[in-house]
């Protein structure tokens, strides 16, 4: 098995918890939780609930800022799991006026991957061997969504 295989996922929902947001990330076959703070988790959340801010917030920025540099974000990854930490990367792709292509990869929080890859519509991916290492949270996503406790779940 490739160290670079990934599998593509989508933020299924997010609940907020006291210490921030749960961000429930996952596909048909598995979910996982992300925990986020609350300042990114209020940015997926209105992002998910397509709610237009009056001014900017951070990652509306770094998205302005991408679009004037004529980079796109190509996909974020959440490519590791350490000691209770994860790990994100931002795959961005640029083109200058000349045509000359270049791919930049940077390291980011996996939240700020999810808030500016929701915002810029880029998919999300997450590392298989962080894939196999998450335990599977779909059962408890399906009580809480019936509870109805969250701020936004992603309509299938």
């Amino acid at each position: 098995m490739s160290a670079h295989q990934v599998v593509a996922t989508k933020v299924r929902a997010i609940f907020p918890t006291n210490a921030g947001c749960a961000v429930f990330l996952g596909n048909a076959d598995k979910v996982f939780v992300i925990y986020v703070d609350p300042a990114v988790g209020s940015a997926i959340a209105m992002t998910l609930k397509k709610v237009s801010r009056e001014r900017p917030q951070t990652h509306d920025l770094i998205g302005r800022i991408f679009q004037g540099l004529g980079a796109k974000v190509e996909r974020v990854v959440v490519n590791d799991f350490h000691d209770g930490v994860f790990y994100g990367r931002l795959i961005i792709h640029m083109e200058n006026e000349l045509g000359e292509k270049k791919i930049v990869e940077i390291d980011a929080r996996p939240s700020d991957c999810l808030a500016i890859a929701l915002q810029e519509s880029s998919p999300i991916y997450v590392a298989q061997h962080v894939w196999e290492g998450m335990e599977d949270m779909t059962e408890i996503l399906y009580k809480m969504e019936h509870q109805d406790l969250g701020f936004s779940k992603d309509e299938e």
